[in-house]
């Protein structure tokens, strides 16, 4: 299996295509990362709220036990200050709650900036890769196959007419000279096949 042509020209284009993919998945991801530490900015209320719940309900907690150790009234000042701490509770709730969605919005959010774009890029630019990784492979094995320069001269007399005017004419016309199985036109045709393919003859 070869992964770059063997014509410089191609091989340089190839080369270009993989190093601007690549760069435009790092970018991407990059991009997601930035995005993501901007959404989770937006959990720092929560943060804040969480850590005012937790320390008012510890202090109000305190306070309580300290209260009840009134005598005769202990027990009834102890009650809104449990009531109290209970608010301080269901603040920091809120606030580990904030946090959560956050979090869960920051990580959907970046998994979609970075799979999204990448599998467009990788569409525009893999799948063409892969393609033409198959059909070297094939245009090799029927070079390698008997008959094969035979095929592959047919394959260029039937594709883009201009290469084949830079091929000498011989009497009759190249059509002609292959039927005739001229071996010296058969190579320059499966030459030219070869070289439209991004492979040395």
């Amino acid at each position: 299996m070869r992964l770059y042509a063997q014509t410089p020209a191609r091989r340089s284009r190839q080369l270009i295509a993989d190093l601007i993919g690549l760069f435009l998945i790092a970018v991407t991801v990059a991009f997601a990362l930035v995005v993501r530490d901007a959404i989770l900015t937006l959990a720092e209320p929560g943060r804040k709220a969480q850590s005012a719940g937790d320390s008012l309900a510890s202090s109000l907690d305190d306070a309580g036990n300290a209260a009840s150790k009134v005598p005769f009234v202990g027990g009834s000042l102890k009650k809104p200050l449990q009531s109290a701490a209970h608010a301080g509770t269901s603040l920091s709730d809120a606030g580990r709650s904030l946090q959560d969605t956050v979090g869960h919005v920051a990580t959907l959010t970046t998994v979609a900036l970075i799979v999204l774009p990448t599998a467009f890029i990788l569409l525009l630019w893999l799948v063409p890769r892969v393609r033409w990784i198959r059909r070297t492979a094939t245009t090799q094995h029927l070079l390698d196959s008997p008959g094969g320069a035979d095929l592959l001269a047919l394959r260029a007399l039937t594709g883009p007419q201009r290469p084949l005017a830079a091929l000498p004419t011989p009497p009759g016309g190249l059509a002609d000279a292959w039927r005739r199985g001229d071996p010296d036109v058969i190579a320059d045709l499966s030459a030219l096949t070869l070289r439209r393919a991004g492979l040395r003859p």
